[in-house]
C-alpha cells in the first residue's frame, strides 16, 4: 500500500469525512477517491491532489510523504 492510499484515508477519517463528502469539497469524483484509497490509482495528477489536498487542509506533502 501507497504512502498516498494509507495517508488520504487516514487524513479523511480524521476530519470525519465520506468519501463522497471529500470528493464533493474536492471537486473531483468519487470514484477518484475511491481509486486513490483502494490502491487502484497510485499516481493521481498533481491538479488533484492539490484539490483533495485543499479540501483536508493540509499540504500535498502531507499526502504523498
Amino acid at each position: 500500500m501507497s504512502n498516498i492510499t494509507s495517508n488520504l484515508r487516514k487524513l479523511r477519517k480524521a476530519k470525519g469525512l465520506s468519501q463522497e463528502r471529500l470528493a464533493r469539497l474536492a471537486d473531483v469524483a468519487n470514484n477518484t477517491i475511491i481509486k486513490i484509497e483502494s490502491g487502484k490509482n497510485q499516481n493521481p495528477t498533481l491538479n488533484t491532489l492539490k484539490k483533495i489536498a485543499k479540501a483536508i487542509g493540509v499540504s500535498v506533502d502531507d499526502l504523498i510523504q
